[in-house]
C-alpha cells in the first residue's frame, strides 16, 4: 500500500480523536496510534439486538454494574443505560475487568461518555470473543448506541468496524511504549527521562509534518517534563528526497542533538524545492544553517552505516504500526497531528495518558485549563 503523508479526510475522521461524541475506541490510526477501533458504523443496534447466549457463565452482579465514567464526576443519578444480562457473558476471556480497563484507557479522557459492557460472548470462531458495549453521552437526549468488537484468541488484539486491528488489554499501549523507549533514538527536546515520552514520527519532505512543527513546539512548552523525540520515518514511495534528508539528519544528530532541530527547520523551510536534482544543494544549505560542515555531513549520509540506520528507523515505525505522518506517540498511545484533532484534544490526551501512567507531565493548571473555541462562520448564530 502506498504510504502517504496524509490520508483522505474520511480516513482521518476514522482515526482521529472524536468530536464530543463520535463513538470510536481509539484516537488514532491503524498504527497503535491511534489505531482507531472505529465502530461508528456498527451502532445501529438497539438494546434488544444483543443476542442471548445459551447459558450464563458469569455472576448475576454483572447486570447491576454501574455505568463507567470518570470517578471525579461522581455517581450517575439516573442510570440511562440498560442493565446487562448475565446470560450474555459466556466467554471466560477476556474478563469484564479487562474490558473495562481497556475502555477506560481509550475512552476515559471523555468525561461525558457513559458506557456499560453488555456482552462478552463466545463465537463460532474458536477462542474469538465478541464484545458489545452500550454508550451514551451524559446529560443529553442522545440515544444509547452499541459498539461491537472482537478479541483475538491470544487476547492481545481487537478487531473493530472495517476490520481495523488494534492492541487490546488492560494496558493496550504498554507494548508500543516499551518498544519506543528501547529503540526511538531520534533527536529530542525536553526531559532526559523517558517516563513521559512523546515520539513524533515525521518525514522531512512531508508538508503536513512541516505544518505540525508549531504544534510540537507548543507541546514542548506546555509539558516541560516530557521527552519529545523527532523520529525519522521517510515515506520513500511518496517523497523521493525523504530518505536522503533523513540520512543527512542522522549525521547531523551524531554531531549535535540541538543542531538537528536547526537542520530540520532549514529542510522544512526549503521543502517545496526538494527534488532529486536539487536535494544535495538544499540539504547542504540546511546543514550550513545548523553551523556544521556540509561536505562532511554529505559524506557521512552516503555511507552504508547511515543508510542502515535510516532503514532501521523505517522498520521501527512499521513495527509499531505507523502508516502515515505526522504521528505522535504518547507513551505508546498514537495520535494523528492535524486534520480533525485539535490542539486542545491533543493536550487533553497527553495529560490523560500521563495520569494513567502515574507520571508528572510538568503542565500547569493554567496550561491544562480548557481554552474557549474561537467562533467560525459555521458556528456563529444565524
Amino acid at each position: 500500500m502506498l504510504l502517504r503523508s496524509r490520508k483522505k479526510e474520511t480516513i482521518l475522521k476514522k482515526i482521529a480523536l472524536p468530536s464530543k461524541f463520535a463513538l470510536r475506541l481509539f484516537p488514532a490510526s491503524a498504527l497503535t496510534l491511534v489505531l482507531s477501533l472505529s465502530v461508528t458504523h456498527a451502532f445501529g443496534q438497539s438494546a434488544a439486538a444483543v443476542p442471548a447466549a445459551p447459558a450464563p457463565q458469569t455472576p448475576a452482579a454483572v447486570a447491576s454494574q454501574a455505568p463507567m465514567a470518570p470517578a471525579s464526576l461522581g455517581p450517575v443519578p439516573d442510570d440511562p443505560l440498560p442493565k446487562a444480562n448475565p446470560r450474555n457473558f459466556t466467554a471466560a476471556s477476556p474478563t469484564l475487568d479487562t474490558v473495562n480497563s481497556f475502555l477506560h484507557q481509550v475512552w476515559g479522557h471523555d468525561e461525558n461518555r457513559l458506557y456499560r459492557v453488555m456482552a462478552i460472548q463466545t463465537t463460532a470462531a474458536p477462542n474469538v470473543t465478541r464484545v458489545v458495549v452500550f454508550v451514551k453521552e451524559r446529560g443529553t437526549d442522545a440515544k444509547v448506541q452499541a459498539a461491537t468488537f472482537f478479541v483475538t484468541p491470544d487476547g492481545k488484539h481487537a478487531i473493530g468496524d472495517g476490520s481495523i486491528i488494534v492492541p487490546f488489554g488492560a494496558t493496550p499501549f504498554a507494548d508500543t511504549r516499551d518498544t519506543l523507549r528501547a529503540h526511538a533514538d531520534g533527536a529530542y527536546r525536553g526531559a532526559d527521562s523517558k517516563d513521559l515520552e512523546l515520539v513524533e514520527f515525521a518525514d522531512l519532505q512531508c508538508p503536513h509534518c512541516r505544518d505540525a512543527q508549531a504544534t510540537i513546539d507548543q507541546i514542548v512548552k506546555d509539558f516541560p517534563k516530557a521527552r519529545v523525540v523527532f523520529q525519522p520515518f521517510p515515506l520513500v514511495e511518496s517523497h523521493p528526497s525523504a530518505f536522503k534528508a533523513a540520512a543527512y539528519g542522522v549525521c547531523v544528530q551524531q554531531k549535535s542533538n540541538e543542531d538537528f532541530f536547526k537542520y530540520a527547520a532549514g529542510v522544512f523551510d526549503t521543502q517545496d524545492g526538494l527534488t532529486p536534482a536539487t536535494e544535495d544543494t538544499l540539504l547542504k544549505a540546511a546543514v550550513k544553517r545548523a553551523g556544521l560542515d556540509a561536505d562532511a555531513i554529505a559524506a557521512c549520509a552516503a555511507t552504508p552505516a547511515t543508510r542502515d540506520i535510516v532503514n532501521a528507523d523505517i522498520k521501527l515505525g512499521t513495527d509499531v504500526g505507523v502508516d502515515q505522518t505526522p504521528l505522535l506517540s504518547v507513551n505508546g498511545r498514537m495520535l494523528p497531528l492535524g486534520g480533525s484533532i485539535s490542539y486542545e484534544q491533543i493536550k487533553e490526551l497527553i495529560q490523560f495518558q500521563a495520569t494513567l501512567d502515574g507520571v508528572d507531565s510538568g503542565a500547569t493548571a493554567e496550561t491544562l485549563a480548557p481554552k474557549p473555541v474561537s467562533p467560525t462562520l459555521e458556528t456563529l448564530p444565524k
